[in-house]
């Protein structure tokens, strides 16, 4: 049975960025029927926060993503003190003493001789006495030990991958403030949840390689890889997570619709043209890793928006009637109300400004040049307010009175109704400013 896992780090809100890697996740795991767990990398004390816990999952709740295990790894503290404890025993893990300014300065001088910055393991020739010494002067961190063989394996988005470890430092696996990082505390959660694939952003390939070398360490049978290809924007750079833009919350509350969201991103990067999905089951049947192209995808925040817009638009009264109600709409209007709103309307947050122009009166102002015709137009208006087509037979009526027709006798009555001379199609939007018992006001 495939197993997989999500495992967002809550220091901050779920990016756009993030959420492909979730939805490739669930997408590949679903499809097979298998398991997919949520894990929280919190070991991360000073910067995870409960608020970003509560948003991520109600994000990937709002997206269509369940999970059928969650875990946070602050909660696993001692399970990897336990995991350390044996691979320093094995003479792979060790403890460093250099503060980041030391490092920094031998980074500086290696980069200086035109040789690769790799960490020179000064801390392996510290004798006993040396270490207790130096622990009495400052906190340590730990490094995992590569060995020299060169790592392959067969991604399942890349192809087949070779990693040689003598140019990649020895990875620090406990920070001098004793905070696990993501390169052993990853592992030790993937053996013992039994994750069977692991699917991630082409920036983890490194880490693949150093992470497949604790597999071994360990006597542990190595997952499947796959690494898919990073967003950029269309202008060629990384997507930053500093752009709130960007970040799942925003998105929902500026009214983009989350299968809009999911049907770019499974989209992107793959030969599948770009279209609207009603769930992820209608996805499961084109979905395919192996396809998925090597180079980034292009994020186009306009097709986003345009998949948005059709979203909306498809969706039945049903699915926007707690909505409708919510910005006043009474009960026996909201079917005519959505007929003529879906197709005025971007996001659903498009309807308060429609409900608005239902809501309000025609004050005729004696200044306007038309005033003279529109209070004619108006005076008549009150014959038709039980009509099932009002403005249909009301502009008839007018056009044999004012002699008037096309923009000439059009433009002025829609402007004075709606306050625009462009918007829903007044054989909609009428009726239902009648029925909400629209005022002239002269």
């Amino acid at each position: 049975m495939i197993i997989t896992r999500f495992a967002p780090s809550p220091t901050g809100f779920l990016h756009i960025g993030n959420l492909r890697t979730a939805i490739f996740n669930f997408l590949a795991t679903r499809k097979e029927g298998g398991e997919f767990i949520l894990r929280l990398d919190d070991t991360d004390q000073s910067r995870s926060k409960k608020e970003f816990i509560d948003q991520i999952k109600e994000d990937l709740n709002w997206i269509g993503i369940f999970w059928d295990k969650e875990f946070s790894q602050s909660n696993r503290i001692k399970r990897y003190d336990f995991i350390k404890k044996e691979l320093v025993e094995m003479g792979r893990v060790y403890e460093c003493f250099e503060t980041p300014t030391e490092l920094d300065l031998k980074r500086k001088k290696l980069l200086n001789m035109g040789r690769p910055p790799v960490y020179d393991r000064a801390s392996l020739k510290l004798s006993e006495n040396e270490k207790e010494k130096l622990r009495s002067e400052k906190p340590s961190y730990w490094r995992f030990k590569l060995n020299n063989e060169v790592v392959e394996w067969k991604d399942s988005i890349l192809g087949n991958q070779t990693i040689n470890p003598s140019s990649v430092s020895d990875p620090v696996i406990v920070k001098a403030d004793g905070q696990y990082l993501y390169t052993l505390a990853s592992v030790v959660d993937d053996i013992d949840y039994g994750v069977t694939d692991i699917i991630r952003g082409s920036d983890h390939v490194t880490n693949t390689a150093v992470q497949i070398q604790i597999f071994e360490a360990l006597s542990k049978s190595v997952p499947k890889f796959g690494h898919h290809s990073l967003l950029i924007d269309l202008d060629g750079k990384a997507l930053s997570k500093r752009d709130g833009s960007l970040n799942l919350k925003n998105l929902k509350n500026s009214g983009i619709e989350p299968m809009a969201i999911v049907s770019l991103l499974v989209s992107l990067g793959s030969a599948n043209v770009i279209e609207l999905y009603k769930d992820f089951k209608d996805i499961f049947e084109i979905f395919d890793l192996s396809s998925l192209s090597k180079a980034p995808a292009k994020l186009n925040i306009s097709s986003l928006k345009s998949l948005s817009q059709k979203a909306v638009q498809e969706l039945p009264i049903s699915e926007v009637e707690d909505y409708i109600f919510s910005i006043g709409v009474p009960k026996d209007l909201s079917r005519n109300f959505w007929d003529m709103a879906k197709e005025n309307i971007s996001t659903k947050n498009d309807m308060e400004e429609l409900w608005k122009i239902c809501k309000r009166d025609v004050q005729l102002d004696k200044t306007d040049p038309d005033y003279e015709f529109l209070q004619k137009a108006f005076s008549l208006l009150k014959d038709f307010y039980k009509e099932s087509e009002p403005w249909k037979l009301w502009t008839e009526k007018v056009k044999k009175v004012s002699k008037r027709k096309g923009k000439e006798l059009y433009l002025p009555l829609r402007y004075a109704l709606t306050g625009s001379n462009s918007g829903p199609d007044m054989n909609k939007l009428l009726p239902i400013m009648l029925l909400n018992n629209l005022q002239i006001i002269e």
